[in-house]
């Protein structure tokens, strides 16, 4: 006994402006937090050669 698959459904329309702009604010956000942890490590960075050096 063969069975036969069924054929593959359609696809829905993508709403290719509304995707491009979700990436964009979701970018923006990424090098947000990147930015702030990288400015929070630098503080930390500094507090500790600071507690070394003095």
């Amino acid at each position: 006994m063969h069975l036969q698959p069924s054929p593959p459904r359609q696809l829905p329309v993508q709403d290719m402006a509304a995707l491009d702009a979700q990436e964009q604010r979701a970018q923006r956000v990424t090098w947000g937090v990147g930015t702030i942890a990288g400015v929070v490590a630098l503080v930390l960075v500094c507090l500790l050669c600071a507690r070394v050096l003095f």
